[in-house]
C-alpha cells in the first residue's frame, strides 16, 4: 500500500490556515514536500551556528546581520538565553547536535529537521520568525509534534520533547509533546489529508491581510484607515 505523506510544511501551513495550504498545494511541483527557502529565512537560519560568535560581536558587527532587536539588547537576550539552558545542562547539546538538516519520514508526516539531539531524542526546528510573548505559535506546534512523532518512528524510540529556536531574536523554546498538542496535530493532519477543493474562508483579519493568495482567495480585508474609522 502507497502511504501518503503529508509536509511538515503543508502541515504547518495548514495550522495557520487550511484555505492558505490548498492554495500552495496546487501552485507547487508535484513531489516537492519542502520548497527552498528564500534567501532573507536562510540568513536568518545561518545566525543559529554562530551564536557564541554573536555574544562576542560588536555592536557595529551585529547591526549588519539579520537579528530584530537592538545589537545591545540582542546580545543581552542570547546571553540569558544561553545562561538558562547551561544551568539545565541543554546549552552544548543544542550547540553540538547529533546531525543537523536530517529528512526525517514517519508514518504519515515528512520534512526536514534542522537539529537532531541525542540522549535523550529531540528534534530541533529553526525558526526565522518572531517568538509569541510566551510559548510557541500554534502553527510550530503541529510542526514540532510532526517533527518529533517522524523522528520517533524513523528511530523506533519515544521523542517526548521538541525544541524552536529564534535566531532573530536570541530566544530558544521547548515543548513537550502533550495529550493536547497530539490531538492538535492529528486534527490537522487530517485536514490536509481531506484538502480535494478549497475549504471555507477564515474569519481572521490579520492572517488574510498578510497573505499571498488573499486576491485569489477572494477575502476582503479592511485598511487600516477604514479600521481606525478614518
Amino acid at each position: 500500500m502507497t502511504v501518503e505523506y503529508v509536509s511538515f510544511t503543508d502541515l504547518r501551513t495548514a495550522a495557520f490556515c487550511p484555505r492558505q495550504c490548498y492554495y500552495r498545494r496546487t501552485r507547487r511541483n508535484d513531489g516537492e514536500d519542502d520548497p527552498t527557502p528564500p534567501p532573507e529565512v536562510t540568513a536568518v537560519r545561518g545566525l543559529e551556528p554562530r551564536y557564541e560568535q554573536l555574544l562576542a560581536a560588536d555592536d557595529d558587527v551585529l547591526e549588519r546581520e539579520p537579528i530584530e532587536p537592538s545589537s545591545a539588547a540582542y546580545r543581552d537576550r542570547l546571553a540569558a538565553t544561553r545562561d538558562r539552558l547551561a544551568s539545565a545542562g541543554h546549552w552544548e547539546r543544542l550547540r553540538d547536535p547529533d546531525v543537523r538538516d536530517a529528512f526525517v519520514t514517519g508514518r504519515d508526516c515528512r520534512g526536514i529537521v534542522h537539529k537532531v539531539l541525542a540522549d535523550p531524542l529531540e528534534p530541533v526546528l529553526v525558526s526565522a520568525g518572531r517568538p509569541p510573548e510566551r510559548g510557541i505559535w500554534h502553527p510550530q506546534s503541529v510542526h514540532a509534534v510532526a517533527a518529533a512523532k517522524a523522528l520517533a518512528w524513523e528511530r523506533k524510540t519515544v521523542v517526548d520533547r521538541a525544541w524552536i529556536e529564534y535566531p532573530a531574536y536570541g530566544e530558544i523554546r521547548s515543548l513537550e509533546l502533550t495529550t493536547r498538542r497530539k490531538a492538535r496535530y492529528r486534527r490537522t493532519l487530517r485536514t490536509v489529508r481531506e484538502l480535494d477543493g478549497p475549504p471555507p474562508r477564515i474569519d481572521d483579519e490579520a492572517k488574510c491581510r498578510t497573505c499571498e493568495f488573499a486576491d485569489e482567495c477572494g477575502v476582503r480585508t479592511r485598511s487600516l484607515r477604514s479600521l481606525l474609522g478614518l
